[in-house]
């Protein structure tokens, strides 16, 4: 690859966003998606409503949103863009929990991003929220793991 077809980074090295200025506004919409594998017994404290720290799922929907909505500050090269929508579905299952983050905007770029953030923090905060269920004696979490993060659904249309 030629320095001519960096995207992020000038011929010296140096970072720099790509400039979309003249780029058209457009009708965007991604969906990201991951899953929380944890202790049945959590999963089943997490469906009851039974978890110390109160209603986790409900805190995570918060912290997905939020996660959208700040995601040009944690990722580098990532713009600031308008979001118009975003919904979070949670599917419980016996040992794990999924998350669906779907963003919108219309703007000049992509918001896969922020889709790919509200699921990453969305489930770092399932995982906040049940730590001390998914302790092991060495304080520890060996069955525990975030998994299966990915782009599932990215659109572009024409404004009409």
């Amino acid at each position: 690859m030629s320095d001519d077809d960096l995207t992020h980074t000038d011929e010296s090295g140096a970072a720099e966003m790509v400039d979309v200025g003249a780029k058209p506004d457009t009708a965007r919409r991604a969906v990201a998606r991951g899953s929380i594998h944890l202790a049945p017994s959590t999963v089943e404290a997490v469906r009851e409503n039974d978890v110390k720290k109160g209603d986790v799922l409900a805190v995570a929907r918060v912290g997905a949103i939020q996660a959208v909505k700040h995601t040009w500050e944690t990722v580098p090269m990532c713009h600031q863009i308008p979001i118009s929508n975003v919904d979070t579905d949670f599917s419980v299952h016996d040992a794990r929990i999924d998350l669906t983050v779907a963003v919108e905007t219309t703007g000049k770029t992509g918001c896969e991003m922020e889709a790919l953030e509200g699921v990453t923090t969305g489930l770092n905060v399932v995982w906040d929220m049940v730590k001390a269920a998914e302790k092991d004696d060495d304080g520890g979490y060996p069955g525990t793991a975030i998994t299966d993060v990915k782009v599932v659904e990215k659109e572009k249309r024409a404004l009409e």
